[in-house]
Order: C-alpha cells, then sequence, then structure tokens
C-alpha cells in the first residue's frame, strides 16, 4: 500500500469520526424559569411536538432540548423523577421520529450552578454532579443519536475546577454504558465562543475519553450578535464571524478538534437577519471544526418572544429562520 492511499485511508477515517455537518433549533420550555445563578421556579412548558416535523422538513437534523435540573432530579443526588423524565423523552423521542438522520442534545440548563451553588465549588459535589450524569447517560445508553450536553453556560467560576469537574462527568456517563454518544464540554464565561481559545480551551483540550480517542468530546460554545453578546436584543451589531475563525484556528492547531455553536440567534429584524445569515453560512463552510448548529429559540416560546422561531398559527415560519437560519441548514 503506497503513501497516497495510506493518506487518503487516514482522512477518510477522521472525517468519518467527525460529528455533523449538524443544523437546527433549540426547542425551549422545560428550562422555562431557571435563572443565571441556577434556581428554578417554575413546573416547565412541553415544546410542542409537532415543531420537530415542521423544522426537519425544511432541512433541519439537530435539536436542543433544555431542561431544569430541578425537574429531572428534584433533590440534588435524589433519583429522577421518572414522571417528568417519561415527558421529556416523550419530546425527544418526538424529536429523532422526525428524521432518520435527527439528533437531539440533551442540554441540562443550569449554569453549572444548583440554587445558588456553584458545582464543587461550594454548591453540588462532584459526586453529586457525576451520580446525576451517570443515572441519566443510563437512559440513553443505547441511542447514538443522542447528544449529551453536559452543562449549559457556566460562569463566574474557577476554570481549572470546572474542567476537573467536567473530565468527572465525562468518565461517569462512559462508566454508565454510554459509550458511543458525543459529549459537549461547555467551557466559561457562558460558554463564549469568544473566549474559549484563550480562556477554557486550553484545558479543555487535554481533557480525556475513557471510550478512546477525543473525536467524540465535542466543545460547546455560545454566540449572540447583539451590542452586549447577552442574546436580549432585538437589533444585531455583527456577524461573529471574527470569533468563530480564531475558534476554528485554535481547534486546527489543537488536533484538529471540533465545537458546535449550539446556541446562537438573533431578533427578526433586518440586521439580524443579515449577520446571522453570514455567521451560519461561516459555519456551515467549516464543518470539519464546526459540527453545526442550534438556533435559539422555538418551543414553547410565543412569537412575541424577542428571538423567536416558534412557528406562527398558519404554520409560516419567522423571518429569521426563514431568511438566516433556513438557507444554511445541511438537509
Amino acid at each position: 500500500m503506497n503513501f497516497l492511499t495510506l493518506l487518503s485511508l487516514a482522512v477518510s477515517a477522521s472525517v468519518a469520526s467527525a460529528l455533523g455537518p449538524l443544523g437546527g433549533v433549540n426547542t425551549a420550555g422545560y428550562d422555562f424559569t431557571v435563572t443565571t445563578d441556577g434556581s428554578f421556579s417554575g413546573t416547565g412548558q412541553t415544546p410542542p411536538p409537532s415543531q420537530y416535523a415542521h423544522f426537519t422538513k425544511q432541512g433541519a437534523n439537530l435539536y436542543r432540548i433544555p431542561f431544569a435540573w430541578q425537574l429531572m432530579t428534584p433533590q440534588v443526588g435524589g433519583v429522577i423523577d421518572e414522571g417528568f423524565f417519561q415527558k421529556y423523552d416523550a419530546t425527544v423521542k418526538a424529536a429523532l421520529s422526525s428524521g432518520s438522520n435527527v439528533h437531539v442534545i440533551v442540554d441540562l440548563h443550569n449554569y453549572a450552578r444548583w440554587n445558588g451553588g456553584i458545582i464543587a465549588q461550594g454548591g453540588p459535589s462532584n459526586d453529586q454532579f457525576v451520580d446525576f450524569w451517570s443515572k441519566l447517560a443510563s437512559k440513553y445508553k443505547d441511542n447514538d443519536r443522542i447528544i449529551f450536553g453536559i452543562m449549559n453556560e457556566p460562569h463566574d467560576l474557577d476554570v481549572p475546577t470546572w474542567a476537573n469537574t467536567v473530565q468527572l462527568a465525562i468518565n461517569g456517563i462512559r462508566k454508565a454504558g454510554a459509550k458511543s454518544q458525543y459529549l459537549l464540554l461547555p467551557g466559561s464565561t457562558y460558554a463564549s465562543a469568544g473566549t474559549f481559545p484563550t480562556e477554557a480551551g486550553p484545558l479543555f483540550v487535554k481533557l480525556t475519553d475513557p471510550a478512546g480517542g477525543k473525536d467524540k468530546l465535542i466543545f460547546d460554545v455560545h454566540a449572540y450578535l447583539d451590542y452586549d453578546y447577552s442574546g436580549t436584543h432585538a437589533e444585531c451589531t455583527r456577524n461573529g464571524v471574527s470569533d468563530l475563525q480564531t475558534l476554528v484556528d485554535f481547534l486546527k492547531s489543537n488536533g484538529n478538534r471540533q465545537a458546535i455553536l449550539s446556541e446562537t440567534g438573533g431578533g427578526n429584524t433586518a440586521s439580524c437577519e443579515q449577520y446571522l445569515k453570514q455567521e451560519l453560512a461561516f459555519v456551515k463552510n467549516n464543518p470539519q471544526q464546526l459540527a453545526g448548529f442550534s438556533t435559539w429559540a422555538a418551543g414553547a416560546f410565543d412569537t412575541s418572544y424577542v428571538l423567536s422561531e416558534t412557528p406562527n398559527a398558519d404554520g409560516s415560519d419567522q423571518p429569521i429562520w426563514t431568511n438566516a437560519v433556513k438557507p444554511n441548514l445541511p438537509n
């Protein structure tokens, strides 16, 4: 076998092991009232199951379904609430059944906190966090179209300590028998794509997978395009491509790793239609480093929500979906 044949096989193996290309939307509801300190005061709302077929028909193949930790295990370190899990799992199944290549991100949406306490930094212990993920992973260990989103938007914490917590969660998920699933590893500063290469990234590239290799450890990043990066304003001021280019360069220089943009979005305005379309096109054009995206948000949000991508009652879509997201979907 000559060198060129070996090289071709190596490239093919690398492409085959990569995640993506993926593109879709967050379907929110089970996370409603979770605050950035990890507190929760609601009951959750079920995303309309009909949305999955609606979006999949247009080319979506990724759905991120966030939930409050307190709904899944009402007591920290306690057992999974089977009543809630059955409701949540029905939503997951509705998404997966909408298309044969659809993936679902099971997203723990608590900002690395439980009722104000940071995991392993004054709040729940690492053992309690690992126990949670071990229990949930065991529920989905036989489904390789599930992606485990280990935590939504960690922030204001000690990054090395958090990196160790994430490593322990990885170990726990694999020990629970979920060996084939991709795992999303969130850094710090609300999972900022812009800060990842210099903040959490240098530590996270060293995290290991007991299942072998590192291809299934995907970095979880977010990016909003309004003036303060918060995703709370209708107008966008930039396309975020410079931050994503820096991220891509970092991933290339650290073993050709992958990230996924699991939250981004904009208002139904001309500025966001322009800038979000440019950002998502960049993601689509860099599939080896950027596995895909899920925009924020549809699900149980009302159509009046500032970043709403929820379809209208007549089945028509919001302008931001039609003009910015749909053109960049993978299918």
